[in-house]
């Protein structure tokens, strides 16, 4: 009986795919799905108001392991130039006219709208969160995420999760005191080359901004070799370069 039991037990733990024990290993191949360890990439930001009016901004991005990014501005005129640092929980922005980096915050916002620093600048969600439970759903799963540590921008995190793809398609954010801040929804997944699938389109809303709305959209997303010394504070006038 005992070892009748036991086979049971072992068909079963084969047929089961071994990340869905594990969410903290399926949100570190969600992760490696969404982003090479180290990457390039273009993107453009649009901030749309409640009466249809838009703000666009095109950013240059590179990134390197789970938490190293840096990006620069290269449109509007106003913010050409600008760029960005994040290193962990740390964030900078240096301005050209004002010679030196200066520290922001992930709650605040480079470009206004609904997106803030934190979805901007996106580190790899394993950096920032562990995954405290995994639920099966009808396309897939849902990844419940708790902050690491009290300076995430979110407290909580509820992730959909295609169960085929291993990519995210939805994200609900909350607040210690549990209430939601914004939804994002990960769009149109792409094949952008070099074994890089991911969507190509990030839209959010929040019921603390009724009626606006934020997109974000990737192009020329490819892996690219970087030095360590691209993520510092001497390089931020420089990031430009890079392309």
């Amino acid at each position: 009986m005992i070892k009748s039991l036991s086979m049971v037990l072992m068909c079963l733990s084969l047929a089961v795919p071994a990340y869905s024990d594990d969410g903290n290993e399926m949100l570190r191949k969600v992760d490696r799905n969404l982003n090479p360890e180290s990457f390039e990439m273009y993107r453009k930001l649009i901030n749309i108001e409640p009466d249809g009016s838009k703000k666009e901004f095109v950013m240059y991005s590179v990134k390197k392991g789970k938490d190293k990014i840096a990006s620069v501005f290269l449109s509007p005129a106003s913010e050409k130039g600008r760029s960005t640092l994040r290193i962990g929980e740390n964030i900078w922005l240096y301005i050209p006219n004002v010679g030196k980096p200066i520290r922001i915050t992930s709650l605040q916002s480079v470009t206004g709208g609904v997106f803030n620093n934190s979805d901007i600048m996106r580190v790899d969600y394993s950096a920032e969160y562990n995954c405290d439970k995994v639920e099966k759903a009808d396309q897939g799963h849902i990844l419940y995420l708790k902050a690491k540590t009290k300076t995430v921008a979110y407290d909580r995190v509820k992730m959909w999760v295609d169960g085929k793809k291993l990519l995210p398609f939805k994200m609900e954010c909350f607040a210690s005191s549990g209430m939601l801040i914004k939804t994002l929804y990960f769009k149109n997944i792409k094949d952008f080359g070099g074994g890089i699938v991911r969507p190509a389109v990030i839209e959010t809303d929040s019921p603390l901004y009724k009626g606006y709305r934020s997109v974000i959209i990737f192009a020329k997303v490819k892996k690219k070799d970087l030095p360590d010394e691209v993520f510092s504070l001497n390089y931020m006038p420089k990031v430009e370069s890079l392309r």
